[in-house]
């Protein structure tokens, strides 16, 4: 039997992996500061803020050494990085109104995580590559080249676990880690935290357990403990405590 001619394909997949080869010195590039790329199809600039390459709390020794070294590594391709941006974007767009995936410096926090855990970085790599060839065969153009439209028809496509098609499942799983990745990087983020309202260890007032709570419960307050424990008055009073540990202020 002879060997099936190539030439039957739209596009020789030769030329796809070609392509998907030269991506480090193609198609978007990144700007000087490495904070801003530039799509081939539509020339409009797409930043994001970067992360800082250090952390001043809760670090011991080892872990600032750790840190530094893989905040000097650089492990995506410009290409690849170009990609994770526009995805991040798509994920969670800038026009969210906390700041979306790019304000929040989400390709950083991508990559710092294929650094960090060794299981990221084929399914990352290999992502991008897929999510490439899927566009190349349907549109002509690597994801970061194609319009906006194709671009979101693509995720489209394959945003969706329960879809059946065995062709789309790598793009499927690709899909799935980076948005994981998007809102788990943007919700432990100041930007995410203030779209949670989550406010932290902050003091407050507490005045006790309701009255129709303790009601349904059959439950009360003695008043000579609410007096000395729910009154906010005196909440900056240090609480004093006879020999037999009873509470006397």
């Amino acid at each position: 039997m002879s060997e099936p001619s190539e030439t039957k394909h739209p596009i020789d997949r030769r030329d796809v992996l070609k392509a998907l080869m030269l991506a480090p010195v193609s198609g978007a590039m990144l700007a000087s500061t490495g904070c801003a790329v530039v799509s081939e199809s539509n020339k409009q600039p797409i930043t994001w803020t970067r992360l800082p390459t250090q952390y001043s709390y809760a670090r011991t020794d080892v872990e600032k050494q750790r840190d530094a070294e893989l905040f000097a590594e650089t492990f995506f391709r410009e290409h690849e990085l170009v990609t994770i941006a526009v995805l991040c974007d798509i994920i969670l767009p800038s026009d969210h109104e906390n700041g979306g995936a790019l304000a929040a410096g989400l390709p950083d926090f991508v990559e710092f995580m294929a650094k960090d855990r060794e299981q990221h970085k084929l399914p990352l790599r290999g992502g991008i590559a897929w999510i490439d060839n899927y566009s190349l065969e349907n549109f002509g153009s690597r994801f970061v080249e194609a319009d906006i439209e194709q671009q979101l028809a693509i995720c489209d496509a394959i945003a969706y676990p329960d879809v059946q098609d065995e062709a789309l499942q790598p793009g499927i799983a690709f899909f799935s880690l980076m948005r994981n990745m998007t809102l788990t990087g943007y919700y432990t983020t100041e930007l995410g935290f203030r779209d949670l309202g989550y406010v932290g260890n902050t003091p407050n007032i507490w005045d006790g357990v309701p009255d129709a709570v303790l009601a349904r419960h059959g439950k009360s307050y003695d008043a000579q403990w609410l007096a000395k424990c729910v009154d906010q008055s005196r909440r900056n009073i240090t609480a004093e405590w006879d020999d037999e540990m009873n509470l006397i202020t």
